[in-house]
């Protein structure tokens, strides 16, 4: 017996001198996110990590990372004397985001005001008390009938007076406390809108390393989050017509991940990871009778992950004292595929459904100003800004804000797949051109011949630039097409316009001199059955 007890405590013993050779041990790390890349649907997020491990292996615990990364898409690589054995993900339904400061501070405000409210309320509990004391004790004269007319007198006069101030601490109190609530239910919207980005789970990533000896370590970690991307928007600014165009090109950046963006270096990129890099197959189409049958092989429908490696920015040698943009801060660069836009001053990036802007370029565009009027449909002169050479830029399809003179006139939208060589920007009305379009009377006509109908139609479109300066017209009408084989249309007149015979349309261009004025007058028939209605005339 006393063998086997020897032998028991030597494995005990033993096993304890090994184990710390063999165990495994966690670590948490702290890690700061450095650099982002904001695709347009998604983003890949850059975080830093430094810390020192010991001797042996160690797992180290990079949390509080947002619930949406792409785990498939994960990336580890560093600096120190370790080897990294492995990378694991891993969803945490316990602990949340660290809340934020202005969080913290409305949640704090919250706690204020509800205090309040409770000792207003229990100020007035108190007050409800009293009142009814001395509500039941209004008797006492009418018991006593030892008491002076004085003491009655007096003792009226205590129960008005104090009764009266008990009611007026009473409206005060319930005065506040609607101050107070009307106050909280703001902040509580305030904090609701806030609080559902950060009380979702959080995730983890565990970086098994190796070391032969304890070692400084420094790790760069990357991966995609979805709930981020960002959308371009532009201004279109022209301060004369005899100035180019000003085209400012921005971004709304937007990330709901929970994880605050603060102070990283953001680089923007027109790829789109989601739709993925793998060309698509073409397999054997069969068919047979009765039915047509294609068969895909399942590799066709499976799209390749897409992970993308940050390159570190190099920072300015000098720094700048004076900013009017980011845009001077952004260096364009030109990928295999992509566009991307990096931004080489530290920017904040909230996670919020309210987007960030962010100024990536400004250039001025070649652009030649010409007024056009349909006056069909509007009496109005237009005037519009003709911009060439703008392929050179790298447009995405967007809203753009129309600026004319220093004043802003609306809202257009570029969209470069239906834009051809030219890009025609409206910038505005100009009531100083004048323009009337009737029919002439004289020659609009409807007769009869055999078994046809003719209809003549004759318009006058007349024109005044009542400006000081020259200007360059365009203007448009149209006549009608014929879908049917027994309705012709002829042309009489066109008053020299350049005529579209498929569309029907007309156009005239020309300059007018300050307070000169132009006529135009076109005419067309009309034939058909004289059994038949045409619509539309």
């Amino acid at each position: 017996m006393l063998k086997i007890m020897k032998n028991l405590m030597f494995s005990l013993v033993c096993l304890a001198l090994i184990q710390p050779l063999w165990a495994q041990k966690e670590q948490v790390v702290d890690s700061k996110i450095s650099r982002v890349t904001v695709f347009l649907n998604q983003a890949q997020v850059n975080r830093e990590i430094k810390t020192r491990v010991e001797a042996g292996k160690t797992d180290l615990v990079i949390s509080g990372l947002t619930a949406n990364l792409d785990q498939r898409s994960v990336q580890v690589s560093g600096k120190g004397s370790i080897v990294i054995l492995g990378i694991n993900h891993r969803q945490n339904f316990i602990s949340e985001f660290n809340m934020p400061t202005n969080l913290k501070k409305l949640k704090d405000s919250l706690t204020v005001y509800q205090n309040w409210i409770n000792v207003e309320q229990n100020q007035k509990d108190i007050l409800n008390k009293e009142e009814q004391m001395l509500t039941s004790n209004q008797v006492i004269g009418g018991k006593n009938t030892n008491l002076t007319v004085a003491e009655l007198k007096g003792m009226s006069e205590f129960y008005r007076s104090r009764l009266t101030d008990i009611s007026m601490a009473k409206m005060k109190a319930d005065d506040n406390m609607r101050k107070y609530k009307e106050r909280m239910s703001v902040l509580q919207k305030q904090f609701n809108e806030l609080n559902d980005l950060y009380k979702r789970n959080t995730s983890e990533i565990v970086v098994s390393v190796s070391a032969n000896a304890a070692s400084n370590v420094e790790l760069d970690m990357n991966y995609l989050v979805n709930n981020a991307g960002w959308t371009p928007v532009y201004d279109l600014r022209a301060i004369n017509t005899n100035s180019p165009m000003q085209l400012n090109y921005k971004a709304n950046v937007y990330q709901n991940t929970g994880e605050e963006w603060n102070n990283v270096r953001l680089k923007l990129s027109t790829g789109n990871p989601t739709l993925g890099g793998v060309k698509p197959e073409l397999y054997t189409w069969f068919i047979d009778f009765e039915q047509v049958v294609a068969y895909y092989n399942e590799r066709q429908l499976k799209l390749a992950p897409m992970t993308a490696r940050l390159v570190q920015p190099e920072m300015a040698a000098d720094a700048l004292e004076e900013v009017s943009s980011t845009a001077q801060f952004v260096n364009p660069l030109q990928t295999t595929l992509n566009t991307e836009f990096e931004i080489s001053l530290p920017y904040n990036v909230s996670s919020s459904r309210k987007p960030t802007l962010v100024d990536i370029r400004k250039f001025d565009m070649d652009a030649s100003y010409v007024y056009a009027v349909t006056p069909k449909l509007d009496p109005d002169a237009f005037l519009l800004a003709k911009i060439t050479g703008w392929e050179a830029y790298d447009l995405l399809p967007g809203e753009a804000s129309v600026f004319f003179e220093g004043t802003y006139v609306g809202k257009s939208y570029i969209d470069p797949a239906n834009i051809q060589d030219t890009l025609r920007v409206s910038l505005g009305r100009d009531k100083r051109i004048v323009v009337k379009r009737e029919r002439v009377k004289d020659f609009t006509s409807r007769a009869t011949i055999g078994s046809s109908q003719r209809e003549s139609y004759a318009y006058e479109i007349s024109i005044r630039n009542n400006k000081t300066e020259s200007l360059k017209l365009i203007v448009e009408d149209q006549i009608p097409v014929s879908k049917n084989k027994d309705i012709e249309v002829t042309t009489i007149d066109l008053a020299g316009a350049k005529h579209d015979k498929d569309k029907g349309l007309l156009s005239w261009q020309f300059n007018l001199k300050p307070n000169e004025s132009q006529k135009l007058i076109y005419k067309y028939e009309v034939k058909y059955p004289k059994d038949k209605r045409v619509g539309g005339l």
